[in-house]
């Protein structure tokens, strides 16, 4: 048969873009966003399990939790180290090498996108109702707590950018994540022409 067949391969446009380095800026802003926020809340969280008086931090355990279920800090600094100073180096490790975690896969409902995008929008979320529920329980707003709404907020919205989210999209679907699989960063396109057309 008179056949030609040609086969042509073109990075796809998550984990092509991955493999060659080339990260939006928008992407590597996010990264230092996460990393920023686990910083602080890493050093807040130690300083209310040291010292659970919150003395260290310049607060009073007896006035500043009276509308909480707390007595002192302890609680509320393993959830601060564990929640916003573990979790978002967590989720950066997921944007960075994009492994496949079925327990986030579960946690995704967004399936085209790889789930550490998700996660990063839900430490946006998280970080948002933290702030809401600190100033409730004080009964106060600070400037800190509009820094880190603010910071929670632009987590959200560099999350949600174009090119952010067309980094973390899946190049075959759900089932393929990108990242460290050879096959998964590219697409194979076979052209078939037609009997005598060389």
């Amino acid at each position: 048969m008179n056949q030609k067949v040609k086969e042509t391969i073109e990075p796809s446009a998550g984990a092509g873009t991955a493999k060659a380095g080339k990260r939006p800026s928008a992407v590597l802003f996010l990264y230092v966003l996460q990393v920023f926020l686990s910083v602080w809340a890493t050093f807040g969280g130690l300083a209310l399990i040291i010292d659970p008086s919150g003395d260290m931090m310049g607060m009073s355990a007896d006035t500043v939790l009276l509308r909480s279920p707390f007595s002192s800090f302890l609680f509320p600094g393993i959830l601060l180290l564990a929640v916003f100073g573990v979790f978002p180096l967590f989720v950066l490790y997921g944007m960075v090498k994009r492994p496949r975690w079925a327990w986030a896969d579960a946690l995704n409902p967004f399936k085209e996108l790889h789930s550490a995008w998700t996660l990063s929008l839900y430490v946006g979320f998280g970080q948002i109702i933290w702030i809401m529920v600190e100033t409730y329980i004080m009964n106060a707003v600070s400037f800190v707590h509009v820094f880190y709404m603010s910071l929670g907020l632009l987590i959200q919205i560099v999350t949600l950018l174009p090119s952010v989210q067309r980094f973390f999209l899946l190049p075959h679907g759900p089932e393929s994540h990108g990242g460290d699989d050879e096959k998964g960063g590219r697409r194979l396109k076979v052209k078939i022409n037609s009997p005598g057309r060389l």
